[in-house]
């Protein structure tokens, strides 16, 4: 699976599991009009943090917080 298809299928599976309505995920989206609130993103990047073994708060380079979708799989 990319890592493209896995953040979407982790939006979505977290989308799910907090009984919330995710809007359609494309690239223009802004992550802020998801339909997930704060807890769901801390879920979201923990469940990535696993998954793609990658930590955005451990990255050497300082990473700008992401405005949209396309923003976060970058």
């Amino acid at each position: 699976m990319s890592i493209r298809d896995e953040i979407m299928f982790t939006f979505k599976r977290v989308a799910k599991e907090q009984g919330r309505r995710l809007a359609p995920l494309t690239d223009e989206l802004k992550l802020t009009e998801c339909g997930l609130d704060s807890l769901g993103f801390v879920l979201v990047v923990a469940s990535l943090e696993q998954s793609v073994n990658f930590d955005p708060f451990e990255a050497e380079e300082e990473i700008d917080f992401p405005l949209t979708l396309r923003d976060f799989i970058a």
